[in-house]
């Protein structure tokens, strides 16, 4: 159950209540929403825990770690605000809740796109882990460019007075479309939304770029990975096209190669 109430005044919380509302009733409000907020630091800080075993377990036991870095961010009250008149939100929590579901980001950097499709699966395949929503921007990228695999995933929260479900938004990227990510970002806020058209071509154009190193990236990966591991008589059934339509055992042995 969820021990929050139903309504909540933002609005009249964040901007120094006035005289018509009660010192006692302005606490409460700021309890209220710092209950609210700590539902999702909490999970936040589940998720970042997930990710933070696996890179460790991956790093002490494994040949090569798929997570290059973790980083979280809590959305600020300005944020929340800001975005709560842009979507129209009721200043409730149910509202809040229902139309802002990046109020908790993780962001996953990795090395290879093949490693961004399994960490989310490493991720996701976990018990607590709900998947509530998936929006795959490297499949197909956004019309400026921008790439990366995002997740909204619910999990438990326990507090002192019962089980909350918290959401979270995690985000899977490369290196190379981290830094993309961030470009566009600098450039947005410089512009303050109104960016040069040469910029935003410019941008499109950098992003084919990223793509295109990831690729290049992926293939060299996968040459080194498999360099001389393939036995004598995998290479020949691979050289002489008898692997074309390969059955499952052949397959297995592949399988066995690249763990």
């Amino acid at each position: 159950m969820d021990p929050t109430p139903a309504r909540l005044d933002l609005g009249r919380l964040l901007d120094r209540p006035g005289p018509d509302l009660s010192d006692d009733d302005a606490q409460q409000l700021r309890q209220d929403f710092t209950r609210f907020m700590m539902r999702y630091k909490f999970g936040m800080d589940e998720i970042v825990t997930k990710l933070t075993i696996l890179r460790d377990e991956f790093a002490h036991l494994h040949e090569s770690n798929p997570i290059e870095n973790i980083s979280s961010r809590l959305k600020n009250p300005d944020s929340i605000i800001e975005k709560m008149r842009r979507k129209g939100c009721d200043p409730t929590f149910v509202s809040i809740g229902e139309k802002i579901t990046d109020i908790a980001g993780v962001r996953v950097t990795c090395s290879f796109v093949s490693d961004v499709y399994h960490v989310f699966d490493m991720l996701t395949s976990q018990s607590d882990v709900v998947i509530v929503e998936v929006r795959d921007y490297i499949t197909d990228p956004k019309p400026n460019g921008y790439r990366s695999l995002h997740a909204l995933i619910e999990v438990p929260v326990f507090l002192s007075d019962g089980e909350v479900p918290a959401l979270v938004e995690v985000q899977l990227r490369t290196i190379a479309m981290d830094f993309w990510a961030s470009l566009e970002h600098k450039i947005y806020y410089k512009y303050a939304e109104a960016v040069p058209q040469s910029l935003l071509d410019g941008l499109r154009e950098a992003s084919v770029t990223a793509g295109e190193l990831d690729a290049t990236m992926e293939r060299l990966h996968a040459e080194v990975k498999t360099s001389g591991a393939l036995p004598h008589e995998l290479k020949a059934e691979l050289v002489d096209g008898t692997a074309s339509d390969p059955d499952a055992a052949f397959v297995e042995r592949l399988k066995r190669l690249g763990r």
